[in-house]
Parts: structure tokens; sequence; C-alpha cells
């Protein structure tokens, strides 16, 4: 049930596809945490196919298997079991989750769907909803730590999310997965795809609902969720070495919400469409290798509230469209280059009605922005074993000017096992459409900027199937964006709490003021014995600080990022027979906002999973989840998931 925890390097080149999970060697299939064979190829975010001990960067990898075994509903389940990350959700499944890595805010993550880039320009922070995104028919999801700018540009502060869906290998194939559970709720996922001549192809869809549980914690009313999904890819072989690909997901969903502190009738909808068009060109056998691609997001929020004379309280679309060239080239042997430019540009509307139909809707805000970016990376093996990697990257924003990132590591394979890993890069954030047009923007904002560095080790025995390893990582994050109240005398005689070009007041505005300081440790280990036991586990220690001048919170650890959490999971399988697996998942103490008002306590929650195979393509399987029924929060007034019982099937044909 537990990650693969490895080390890989982000290249750009989207025309090697990732790796089966059939496919993956022995150590990586078992689901380990730090070890993989000298080697193995990790292929992140859909890109160049790299050495993992030629590559400096943080990354966890759950393969088909981990994800098939952990049998979460939703990609944010998966991801909270993975080093260096948290969450909080504000109630059951559907409502907001916030997923942080490494103690970064929650909208300084890039998420990645298939090689596109997602992200909503309507939500104020920019940030993802992790609650819409549902497993569906994912194979491979990666999770990228630390600033990683250098080629995934704006809000790669945290890191990044990648989600890969397959591609058909024969000529037909296909997947069902059907469960049932607990508050009604019932999910299906199936797939299809095959490959014939020079066409490759696969789409899958996922249905889901759920009664779901009170979203305010001491509701007494169920407020439940459903969720449509379906996702696509096809590639074109068009001459030797020339390739279209195509590829698309889109997604529709509906929550039950609750107002403050209290029950109510609200909920909320979300409507999400990715898409892209790509031309693949590999010259000089394969060699230099291109790619030409244009990708698409559009997201549409609607909330309402039935109690009111006007029901709908918010309307907001987002969309972004995206230009980009990338290419890699392998220079020589063991020295290899990736490079790119890209365009993008974002739109956004929001409005939010009164709630009395005496009162005309106001116009909506609507701005639009674009950024272009050139960057480049080199990797090169400069000695047996060591091999050294920087990037440079600039972007050129159309409201807040242009500025230039670096990045370098180095990693050092040695002979004994051992494996050392350091670091350095930088990340940016740009203000968001909403931030800056919206009724409470400001156009002089600069874009949020963040170092940081990383330094581990890892330590293999025993072929792989034993391993150890830990890596210290620090980030300082400046000219963060937050939100300035205009109450108060001192408001009177500031300007900017007053709408620009009218003078009306407000009740506040963006501004450049926060920083913040992160730091800690991620240790992770794993060990495999005779094919039928693994145990696999890593542990968490991160301080996020807020160092903004003159705060009030100054020096106190950032909201909702508990300073200590760690996992372990265990397995035991009998070939042919039984597989049976126990998971702990332990989230330390935090505080619900910057002031420390309100303490959240620490929880663990256990879940056990057994598994019986019927045939050779069919298996059978029941799992608990919070087999103990803990009573604990993410997020302060809002309720948690209690005891969770499902059983199905699986089907691989």
């Amino acid at each position: 049930m537990a990650p693969i925890s490895v080390h890989a390097q982000v290249a750009t080149d989207v025309q090697a596809p990732a790796p089966d999970a059939a496919a993956l060697p022995e150590a990586q299939e078992a689901g380990g945490s730090n070890a993989a064979e000298p080697g193995t190829i990790v292929v992140t975010a859909n890109r160049a196919p790299t050495e993992i001990d030629r590559v400096p960067a943080s990354i966890t990898v759950l393969d088909k298997a981990a994800i098939d075994r952990a049998g979460d509903f939703v990609v944010s389940d998966l991801l909270v079991r993975t080093p260096g990350v948290t969450l909080s959700r504000n109630g059951g499944y559907g409502t907001l989750t916030s997923l942080r890595i490494r103690g970064a805010e929650a909208d300084q993550t890039v998420v990645v769907v298939d090689g596109v880039k997602i992200n909503d320009p309507s939500s104020p922070g920019g940030g993802y909803d992790f609650s819409k995104l549902l497993v569906g028919d994912a194979t491979r999801i990666e999770v990228l730590r630390g600033p990683q700018s250098i080629l995934w540009g704006s809000q790669a502060i945290g890191g990044v999310v990648n989600v890969v869906t397959p591609l058909a290998d024969a000529p037909l194939e296909g997947s069902l997965d059907v469960e049932a559970g607990s508050r009604d709720t019932v999910s299906g996922r199936a797939a299809a795809g095959g490959r014939t001549g020079p066409l490759s192809w696969r789409i899958g869809a996922q249905a889901f609902t759920t009664d779901g549980i009170s979203a305010f914690d001491e509701g007494t009313e169920r407020d439940g969720y459903s969720n449509r999904s379906v996702a696509g890819r096809a590639l074109l072989d068009l001459a030797e070495g020339i390739s279209a690909d195509l590829r698309g997901y889109y997604s529709d969903g509906r929550v039950d919400t609750d107002g403050f502190l209290t029950d109510s009738l609200e909920y909320a909808r979300n409507r999400e469409f990715v898409g892209y068009a790509g031309l693949n060109a590999a010259l000089f056998d394969g060699r230099f290798r291109n790619r030409f691609g244009f990708g698409y997001t559009d997201t549409d929020r609607d909330s309402y509230n039935p109690a009111r004379a006007r029901p709908q309280t918010f309307d907001g679309v987002g969309r972004n469209e995206r230009y980009e060239y990338q290419g890699s080239v392998g220079i020589l042997s063991g020295i290899d280059a990736v490079f790119g430019a890209e365009h993008e540009e974002s739109r956004f509307r929001t409005v939010s009605p009164p709630a009395s139909l005496a009162v005309a809707v106001p116009a909506a805000s609507r701005a639009k922005a674009d950024i272009t970016s050139v960057y480049g990376q080199l990797n090169a093996e400069v000695v047996s074993g060591l091999t050294l990697t920087g990037g440079v990257r600039h972007d050129d924003h159309s409201r807040f000017g242009g500025q230039t990132l670096f990045a370098g590591g180095g990693v050092w394979a040695l002979p004994t096992g051992t494996v050392i890993r350091a670091s350095y890069s930088e990340g940016f954030k740009a203000p968001t459409l909403y931030q800056l047009f919206s009724e409470f923007g400001n156009e002089a904002l600069d874009a949020e900027r963040a170092k940081g560095w990383e330094a581990g080790a890892e330590q293999r025995f025993l072929d792989g199937r034993v391993s150890i390893g830990a890596t210290y990582f620090e980030r300082r994050t400046r000219d963060l964006i937050t939100f300035a109240s205009c109450f108060g005398a001192a408001a009177a005689a500031d300007p900017l709490c007053r709408t620009p070009g009218t003078g009306t007041a407000r009740f506040g505005y963006y501004t450049n003021f926060a920083r913040a300081f992160a730091k800690g440790v991620e240790a992770a280990g794993r060990v495999a014995l005779w094919d039928r036991v693994a145990i696999d586990g890593n542990y968490s220690w991160t301080s996020s600080e807020d160092r903004s001048a003159d705060s009030a919170g100054f020096g106190r650890q950032l909201p909702r990022r508990p300073r200590h959490a760690w996992n372990v999971a265990a397995s035991y399988t009998v070939p042919n027979a039984l597989t049976l697996s126990a998971a702990a998942r332990h989230s330390g103490a935090t505080f619900d906002n910057a002031f420390d008002f309100t303490r959240l306590s620490s929880y663990t929650l256990i879940d056990l999973r057994g598994e019986v195979p019927i045939s050779d393509t069919v298996r059978l399987f029941v799992r608990a989840e919070n087999l103990f029924d803990e009573d604990y929060r993410t997020a302060a007034g809002f309720g948690t998931l209690g005891r969770s019982i499902y059983a199905g099937f699986r089907g691989r044909f």
C-alpha cells in the first residue's frame, strides 16, 4: 500500500510514455519506499526517460501496482502517504482539498494530467482543488518535491504532481474495477484500448457517488458527492520518427456543502476539461527529439444556496491556452540536454450575485494575462558514477515583467550501493488573475519567489531488496501574496482600500507582504523478503514558519502543516492465494490559523486490506479505512470520514 520513493530527473520530451507497471524492475513493482535497482529508468511527467542514478531531484513514483494495492478513490488519498506531503479537507469526499508539499502553500503546487499543466485562473490563489481528481485510469502518479520552476514555470515552489494514463500495448485490452461500501458509496472504473498498425489508443472512465458525511463537523444531515470523469489518449505514427498525439480529460462533479458552522442545503458544481494536441518528431536515429504541442484547460465553477431568493451565489470560469515547443538531444554518451519555449494565455471571469432579486447582479470581473518562457537544462556524467545537472529559465509576464531562474545539482552513485545527491533550485509563482483584477485586486503585485536546496543519501543492500535513505531540505520564500483587510483608522488613509478607478471603499486587497522559511528531513526505508513480505515506511519532519516582518505570527509554524508525519505499511503474500496488508498514517498536531487560536490534535489512522485472486485476470478485495474510527480534524469546523468498509473486484484483461 506504500509508494515507491525514488529520485528522478524531470526531462522535457513527452514522446516517451511512462513504463507499464509490469515492465518495471522487481524492486519497483514490489512497492518499496526508496529501493530501485541500478539502471532503473524513470519517466517523470511523461518526458524523456533517465537512469535513476543520474538525477538529483527528490521524487516519489506510484506505479500501477501501488495504485491498485492502495485502492483509493481519489488521488489526494494516495499522495498523503508519500514523504513531505500533507493535506486538509473541508469535510468528506468532494469538499475543498488542499495539498501541501514540504510545508509550501497549497496553491504552490503544479498539477499535470498527461503532460498538461492545469490550474484554475478564476480561483483566488490559482491552486488546484484535489477533491475533483479521481484515480480513474491512472497508471502512474509522480510527486516531485522542492522548487522546480526551471522546467515547470509558475507555481512550482512546493513541487509538482503528475498523473499519467496509459496507452495500449496489446491489440485489445481492458480493465474493470467495481467497489461499494460505507455510506452508500459506489465506484466503478472501466477502460479499454488497443494497438492496430500505426494507431495506439485507450479511453477510461470512472463514476463515483456517496451519501457522504456532514461537512460541518457538528451537523446532522449528510452532504453527498458525485463525480463522473473520462480520460483518453491516442498516438498515431505518421511516418518513421513522426507521430501525432491527442489527449483529453473531462470531469463533472456535484458536492453538497454546509454554510458557516451550520447545516444547509448549499451545493457546488465543478466541470473541468483538459485537452492536448501535439506533433512529435524524432531525428538522427532518435537522438534529437522534438515536440510541438497545444494544451487547453477550462474550469467552470458554480455555487448555489436554494434558500436564497437568487439561488446562485458564485459563478466562475477560468481558461488556459498553452503553446509549447520542447526538445531533447543526446549530445555525447552521458551528456543530454533538454530545452524549450512556452507561451501561456490565461483568462478568468467571476461574479457573486446578491441574494435579493431587487439588487442587480454586478458586472463580472474579467481579465487576461500571458507569460512567455524559454528554458534549458544540461545533464552530464562527468566521470563514472558522477552526474552534474544545471538549468536556467527566463519568463516574461505581461503584467509584472521578466525574471531569470537557475538550478543545479549532482548525484554520485558508488559501486557500494551508496547514492549521494544534492541540488539547488529556484521557483516562482505569478500573481493570479483574481489577485490582480478581482474586486480585491492589486495590479502592482509582484511574483512570489523561492530558493531552496537539499542534500541526501541512500544506501541499498541485497540487490536493492533493502534500502534506507534520508534528505535534508531548506526553502526560503519571499513576496508571498496575502490579503490585507481594510478595517480600522489606518485603512482610511490607505489608497489601496478603495477600488482603483472608482474610489469605492472595499473590504481589502492583495499585497506582497509575507515571507516564509521551511526546513525539514525526509527519511524512508524498505525491506522486501522472500518475495512474500514487504515493509515500507517514511517519516517527515517539516518546520514551515512565518518570517514576515512585523507579523503577529512571526516565528510560528504556518497553519495546517504538522511538523511530524509518518507512514508505515506491511504486506504478506501467499502466491496465487492471498495478500494481506496493513498501513498506518500519522499526522502530528498543528494549528488551524496563523494566530494559533485553534489547535488540531495529532491522529493516527489504521487501514487493512485483503485480496484474493479468483483467476489470472480477476481479483476480489475488501478494505477497511480508519479501522478504529479515529475522530480527527484536518480543518477546524469540518468533519472527517470515520470507519469505512469497502469491497469489490478488479479485472485486467
